[in-house]
């Protein structure tokens, strides 16, 4: 499950690091390709609010089969796109399909019985080092074979995963029996029920702001003078982080123990101290990687932390709360995105690192406040 979930998730995160390959291909510029990536991040965002809270509906298992089906389809189609717009719409459709990734993580919390945090930690490092290695694989396939490629062997990765999936996947009967229309207002009034899922959330848009933000931009700053990598190097940046992933089960761990908002402060902490790093030692190599290991440490504690509270509120209702977690926090990466798209077009990498301090210091004032008020 942990596996799938990451190589469901990775597909959205496959441009990042090959931006520039895929606006050479079509004549378009930086700016213009970026907003693909917000897309894949957007799409990812409706198959939430509207997909995944199927999962309280109907068979876990058929669902997440049916979603890895179509996820297969849209990237075969990307592999052999013709022109820019097709780009643009498939990024959106690989984005939606992608959620499959977060039908798993409350199917594995509804079987963990009491080690949810345990096994949220174990399904978020299968999400997590998707996320990270997704850069690392796009960018040495691309300085190999071609941008195209990546898309072919994603999709091909998709269908042995949808082939395991279907031998070893329990099905789990759904406990919501209302329409869909229901389901959907359902998901909304966790909402109102749950206070801790409001600022649980918030953070964590929050923080996943930031941390699209970076990796987003970074492939320009690392692209261009003094660097001048190669999509290939960049991609290997995230081989940094993938070590932070690993930490993901240990954080998830301490939120079975109780003291989550202690856990939250220490992640957000780590992710402010990478922002001034890179703020104030913009080219150089060693604060980088410094800041990179910082930041997906801080990012990840903060995810898995409040991942395992939420699937503390409502057994019943894992998939809706899921939804509304996981839909803030990927319009919160969305937006994180665009934000960094248009910071570095505005002030270049001085003006990305001011809003990623932003980000990140309205996430601290929110944790602050949660410990204040508990």
């Amino acid at each position: 499950m942990s596996v799938t979930a990451g190589v469901c998730v990775a597909n959205i995160y496959y441009n990042q690091p090959i931006l520039k390959d895929i606006a050479q291909t079509f004549g378009t510029n930086e700016a213009r390709v970026g907003v693909t990536s917000v897309l894949s991040q957007a799409g990812y965002g409706l198959g939430l609010l509207l997909l995944t809270p199927l999962g309280d509906k109907v068979d876990r298992k058929t669902l997440i089969l049916l979603l890895q089906a179509l996820l297969a389809l849209s990237l075969t189609a990307m592999a052999f796109a013709s022109n820019f717009a097709t780009v643009v719409l498939l990024s959106t459709l690989i984005g939606v399909f992608a959620v499959a990734a977060q039908v798993i993580l409350p199917m594995a919390a509804s079987l963990a019985g009491d080690n949810k945090g345990r096994t949220v930690g174990f399904i978020f490092t299968g999400i997590l080092s998707g996320i990270l290695l997704a850069r690392v694989f796009s960018g040495i396939i691309t300085g190999w074979l071609g941008w195209r490629y990546v898309y072919g062997i994603a999709a091909l990765m998709v269908c042995m995963t949808a082939a395991t999936c279907y031998m070893t996947l329990p099905s789990v009967k759904p406990l919501f029996r209302g329409t869909y229309a229901e389901l959907l207002g359902s998901t909304l009034k966790q909402i109102v029920r749950f206070p801790v899922l409001r600022r649980t959330a918030l953070i964590g848009a929050l923080v996943f702001g930031a941390f699209c933000s970076f990796w987003t931009t970074l492939t320009f700053h690392l692209s261009g003078p003094p660097f001048s990598y190669s999509s290939e190097v960049i991609g290997l940046f995230g081989i940094l982080a993938v070590g932070g992933a690993l930490l993901a089960p240990l954080f998830g761990r301490l939120a079975d123990k109780g003291s989550p908002q202690k856990s939250q402060l220490f992640a957000i902490s780590l992710l402010i101290i990478a922002v001034i790093l890179i703020k104030v030692f913009p080219y150089a190599l060693a604060s980088l990687v410094l800041a990179v290991l910082l930041l997906d440490v801080g990012v990840q504690a903060t995810q898995v932390t409040n991942v395992a509270t939420i699937y503390t509120l409502d057994e019943e209702a894992h998939s809706r709360v899921n939804t509304v977690y996981m839909t803030t926090y990927f319009i919160g990466g969305s937006l994180g995105t665009l934000a960094g798209v248009q910071s570095w077009g505005l002030g270049g990498w001085s003006m990305l690192t001011w809003q990623l301090l932003l980000w990140s210091i309205a996430a601290m004032v929110i944790t602050l406040w949660s410990v204040k008020t508990k």
